[in-house]
């Protein structure tokens, strides 16, 4: 027997083995907001005192901006409940070393991801020189739209100043969102509409419900024939559907495309949950890749939680899939708020390790934190 037969038996009896436990899902989570709020912060502390180094982590690349994100939530809760503002203050040294800029490349998403914490400092704080930056970056963009191929083939550079990957939606589409409400100004909400329907008609697959990282993986199968789609990356599809719904009013017209495709992919997304409660590096061949995987798992744990907590998932069928995946997430903590298990920057499925870390899986971690806290007891 190979050593990817002797994974998938593995993994397949461990399916098994859970479809004859009893059900014990009840009407409510087993983690109190005490403890989620203790786990929260001490995640938050030991990123804080363990700053990442190089290239992909200078303070305005797009992974810290993804924990960023996290940390602003988080923030919000140390404040309200605690009256605790150093998240705040954290937050603001940072941008106000970097003159609250953008990152160097003018089209590529990854270079405005940053804003989305940068606008909402500006909404608490109200000062202009934190939101200046992120609009003289998204009114160039708009008035000087990409030139490049409709086709968004990610294995052409020039592509990327289009969203060509899947990843791209969670990092650049809440900036203009954020702006459109923020000024009423439609030019915004009209281009994440065109741009993002662009890559929603390109990468999402139809029939499996589920998103291709890029072009590159059309066409392409996993070792057990199964079409690659990317754990994280469907993570960040729906991480940035929640930014974007958390953003548009209830009533906006540009609203429910968004929350159609949120209802879609967190259903389909919550049928892949293997039985350790993680989802996998690879949604379609898990046993290929049977090492636990907190980014994915995060963003998608934060998506389900907020889609029971706004009525738009159903509470009694998805709440047993949240409160397994919180745990396995609260698995991965180390006593010293280390998360591990966190795949390494890339675009693919990949091995995992405990010891592995990134700061983007921290963002996950407090951004899906928040919404476990407002299900607690």
């Amino acid at each position: 027997m190979t050593d990817i037969q002797m994974k998938r038996l593995v993994y397949f009896l461990g399916v098994a083995a859970l479809a004859l436990l009893p059900c014990t899902a009840s009407a409510q989570l087993p983690f109190t907001k005490a403890d989620t709020k203790a786990v929260m912060q001490r995640v938050a502390d030991w990123q804080i005192a363990n700053p990442p180094k190089g290239n992909e982590h200078d303070d305005v690349a797009w992974t810290n901006a993804a924990l960023y994100m996290g940390m602003m939530d988080w923030a919000e809760l140390a404040e309200k409940t605690d009256g605790n503002d150093t998240y705040y203050k954290w937050l603001l040294k940072i941008g106000r070393r970097n003159q609250f800029q953008m990152g160097r490349y003018m089209y590529h998403a990854d270079f405005i991801a940053v804003g989305q914490p940068f606008i909402d400092l500006y909404k608490k704080y109200k000062d202009p020189k934190m939101i200046a930056p992120v609009m003289a970056r998204a009114n160039w963009v708009v008035d000087n739209l990409p030139m490049s191929s409709m086709q968004l083939d990610y294995g052409k550079s020039e592509t990327l100043d289009r969203w060509s990957w899947c990843d791209a939606l969670f990092m650049a589409p809440p900036v203009y969102a954020k702006l459109y409400v923020l000024t009423g100004d439609k030019k915004y909400i009209r281009f994440m509409n065109r741009e993002y329907r662009a890559t929603y008609d390109l990468l999402f697959d139809r029939d499996e419900k589920l998103f291709y990282r890029d072009t590159r993986y059309i066409g392409k199968s996993e070792a057990n024939g199964r079409k690659v789609f990317w754990g994280r990356g469907n993570g960040w599809v729906l991480g940035g559907l929640c930014e974007i719904m958390q953003t548009l009013p209830p009533k906006d017209k540009n609203r429910r495309f968004y929350q159609d495709l949120f209802v879609t992919l967190a259903t389909r997304v919550a049928e892949l949950q293997s039985p350790d409660g993680y989802w996998h590096a690879s949604l379609l061949d898990p046993a290929s890749y049977p090492s636990p995987e907190t980014s994915a798992t995060g963003f998608i744990v934060y998506a389900l939680a907020y889609g029971i907590n706004e009525g738009l998932l159903d509470r009694a069928h998805f709440l047993p899939i949240v409160q397994k995946g919180w745990q396995a997430m609260l698995d991965a903590v180390e006593p010293n708020g280390k998360l591990g298990y966190v795949q390494p920057i890339g675009a693919d499925p990949r091995k995992v390790t405990r010891d592995m870390t990134e700061v983007y899986g921290v963002g996950a971690f407090l951004l899906a934190g928040n919404q476990i806290y407002k299900m607690s007891l």
